[in-house]
């Protein structure tokens, strides 16, 4: 397609990279962005380049193939495409086409410079989304502030972009630091009830990580491995309100002791649980926004609660404080059973010795059925390597190694 236009001596249709400029015939201004331009026509790309030099633009990108115009495009990565639409091979609305399909030109601003008045084919390039059209013979009063406030439009988005990237990057960052308090903020409370009988505290990060590798063996969501390894941390959170003697007593409970011991289950709950209606009535005397406090716990607190209560449970009913059987239990109170019931048996307490590996693996398939759910037992077992590699990692100081 030709244009009636100056008589211009140039080279046969090239590729080119922003040739030499005769700096005398040109505004003094460097302009930033860089302008590709495609025609079919040497002509039309040489007369369109030399408007906007003299409008002080230095960077240029310039192709008459328009069979590669997409190839340089993805390595050039102008600001602005200058783009014909009647071209041998491929043409405009096909490069057109191409440019919004690829997720990193979709906002690039695309003008189109062309001959053709068709209005279907204006109705096409703009439904494609192209930002601008110009009719050849161009006009440089019209060219130079279409190019400009395009330009100025695709700065303005790449700076929207760019502050979207780095409140991303701060959101990011700040998730982490809320993560890393709450667990934290877990372990602390966690480690304030283990250590009422237990020098190190060790035992509820075993507990977690025990029951994380279960909850991952079962192919459970990582959210849900996640969470379940920081709530079982909080199974034993109860014990803050047992007295110590006995908790701390080295002999066989009396019947009305271990009644105590077991509230200890109802005791975590009521720790953890979110604030009930009584609750209310208190906070509204004394906290003017009192009943934003009345909302439901975060996902993992319900989590911790639910454990607390329920990981003295049994497979087959004849656990605390509910009496709850089978599945009735929650997934989270039956894996914590067999993650807390292992760690029990494998840890040294001043009440008793730890017992083998093996022989608290054997005491563990004794339950099942009974004491545990074979399910969460099979995983269990599935995971014995990771067990034991956290119970070397976390050991208790007052463990002897050959009982492990």
């Amino acid at each position: 397609m030709s244009i009636d236009l100056p008589a211009i001596d140039s080279p046969p249709p090239v590729t080119t990279k922003t040739p030499s400029v005769n700096r005398a015939s040109v505004s003094p201004r460097s302009l930033p962005g860089k302008l590709m331009i495609v025609d079919d026509e040497i002509a039309n790309v040489l007369i369109v380049k030399k408007y906007l030099e003299r409008a002080g633009y230095r960077s240029f990108e310039t192709t008459t193939d328009s069979s590669a115009a997409l190839r340089i495009l993805k390595v050039a990565q102008p600001d602005i495409l200058l783009l014909d639409i009647n071209m041998p091979n491929v043409d405009g609305v096909e490069i057109l086409r191409g440019v919004r399909s690829e997720p990193k030109s979709r906002h690039l601003p695309v003008l189109i410079l062309t001959a053709n008045t068709d209005e279907r084919i204006k109705r096409i390039c703009l439904e494609l989304g192209a930002t601008d059209f110009l009719i050849k013979p161009v006009d440089p009063m019209d060219l130079v502030p279409r190019v400009r406030n395009s330009l100025q439009m695709k700065s303005y988005h790449d700076r929207l972009q760019h502050h979207a990237a780095e409140l991303e990057l701060k959101v990011e960052q700040r998730t982490r630091e809320l993560e890393s308090s709450r667990r934290e903020v877990v372990f602390c409370l966690a480690r304030a009830a283990e250590l009422r009988d237990n020098d190190t505290g060790n035992h509820v990060i075993r507990v977690g990580q025990f029951a994380g590798l279960i909850a991952k063996a079962m192919s459970l969501p990582d959210w849900y491995v996640r969470d379940i390894e920081m709530a079982a941390q909080l199974h034993d959170v109860g014990k803050i309100a047992i007295p110590d003697a006995i908790l701390l007593k080295p002999g066989k409970l009396e019947p009305e002791e271990f009644e105590i011991i077991q509230n200890h289950v109802k005791y975590g709950h009521r720790i953890i649980e979110p604030h009930g209606a009584s609750d209310a009535r208190l906070m509204r005397r004394h906290i003017e926004y009192g009943s934003e406090m009345l909302r439901n716990g975060s996902a993992l607190m319900k989590l911790a609660a639910s454990i607390a209560q329920t990981h003295h449970e049994r497979y087959d009913g004849t656990g605390y404080p509910l009496g709850l059987a089978g599945e009735d239990i929650p997934l989270e109170g039956r894996i914590t059973a067999v993650a807390d019931v292992f760690d029990a048996l494998s840890a040294e307490r001043p009440y008793k010795k730890a017992l083998p590996r093996e022989k608290c693996f054997s005491i563990l398939e004794e339950g099942r059925g009974t004491h545990f759910d074979p399910i969460v037992l099979d995983a269990f077992f599935a995971s014995t390597k990771e067990i034991v590699r956290v119970q070397l990692d976390f050991m208790d100081h007052v463990a002897s190694a050959s009982t492990l």
